[in-house]
C-alpha cells in the first residue's frame, strides 16, 4: 500500500523509530496519528514536523484497553478515515536473568509490548477492513526469533508479537488488509532510557561487530517494505546475518549470541 495521502496510526510516535517513521510519513504526503504515552515528546516531534493538520497528536498509555478502544473514533474524526496501523511501541526490560526478574517489570514488559500491540490491533481492525486498501505493521524484534540472555522476557514478548503477526497475516489473506511483521536488530534510539532501564557496562565488555542503525534508515526500511507489501522486513544488517545464522544452525546462533552478551550479565543468583 503506498502512504502518500494514507492516514497511518503510528504508536511510539515521539521518540526513535516512530518519531522517524511520523516524519517519514509525513514527507510522504500522508496523514499521520501519532500515539505515546509522552506529551512532550509528541510535542516535540509535531515541532520538527512543521505539517499543520495532517498530523494529529494522541498522548496515551497502549496498555489501557478503555483509551485504545476510544482511539479509532478520534483518528477518524480528525482525519476522515484510517488506513493504515504501524506498531511501534515498545520497551525493553531490565537487563536480567529470568530469575532476577521482579514479577511488576516482567508483566510490564508483556503489557507494553505484547498486549499494547494487540490492543491497538484489535481497536483498528475493524476500521480497517472497510478501507479499499489497508496495511498493518507490526514492529517484533531480532529477540523475536533469537534468544538473548538477560532480555528472555522481553523476546518471549516481541516472539509472541512474530506469531500474532504472521496469525493475522494469514487471517486477512482474502481481505484488503495487508499485514507485515518487522524484525529490527540494534538500531541507535534511546530505548533503555525510555525503558527506564540501565544497561551495565563491563571492562572486558565483547564489542559488536555491527554498528546500530540510524532510526531514520530504519523508518525508511519499514515504509518501503510496507510500501511493497512485504511479508516480513528485517532491519539492519545484524538482523539479517542473525536471521540466516538461526535458520541454519539455532543452537550454534544461540551459543554465539550468549557469549556476546554474556559480560553484562551478573552472576547467576
Amino acid at each position: 500500500m503506498k502512504t502518500s495521502n494514507k492516514v497511518i496510526v503510528v504508536t511510539g510516535g515521539g521518540n526513535g523509530i516512530g518519531r522517524e517513521l511520523v516524519l517519514l510519513l509525513l514527507a510522504r504526503q500522508a496523514r499521520v496519528a501519532a500515539v505515546d504515552i509522552d506529551r512532550a515528546a509528541l510535542e516535540q516531534t509535531a515541532g520538527l514536523a512543521s505539517a499543520g493538520e495532517r498530523l494529529s497528536l494522541h498522548p496515551l498509555d497502549i496498555t489501557d484497553l478503555e483509551a485504545v478502544a476510544a482511539l479509532p473514533e478520534q483518528v477518524v474524526a480528525h482525519h476522515g478515515a484510517v488506513d493504515g496501523l504501524i506498531n511501534n511501541a515498545g520497551i525493553i526490560q531490565p537487563f536480567v536473568r529470568v530469575n532476577d526478574l521482579a514479577y511488576p517489570a516482567l508483566e510490564r514488559v508483556m503489557r507494553v509490548n505484547f498486549y499494547g500491540t494487540l490492543y491497538m490491533t484489535k481497536s483498528f481492525l475493524p476500521s480497517l477492513l472497510k478501507r479499499p486498501q489497508a496495511h498493518i505493521v507490526n514492529v517484533s524484534s531480532m529477540g523475536g526469533f533469537l534468544p538473548v540472555p538477560g532480555q528472555t522476557v522481553y523476546g518471549a514478548a516481541k516472539a509472541a508479537v512474530k506469531l500474532l503477526t504472521e496469525g493475522l497475516h494469514s487471517e486477512l489473506l482474502n481481505t484488503r488488509v495487508r499485514v507485515t511483521v518487522v524484525f529490527p536488530g540494534a538500531v541507535a534510539t534511546n530505548i533503555t532510557a525510555h525503558s527506564g532501564v540501565n544497561i551495565p557496562s563491563s571492562p572486558g565488555e565483547q564489542r559488536s561487530s555491527f554498528k546500530p542503525l540510524e532510526a531514520s534508515k530504519a523508518a525508511r526500511i519499514i515504509v518501503e517494505g510496507m510500501e511493497q507489501d512485504r511479508f516480513r522486513i528485517l532491519v539492519g544488517s545484524d538482523a539479517r546475518f542473525l536471521d540466516l545464522l538461526y535458520r541454519f544452525n539455532p543452537a550454534y546462533a544461540a551459543r554465539f549470541i550468549a557469549e556476546k552478551m554474556k559480560s553484562l550479565l551478573p552472576s547467576a543468583s
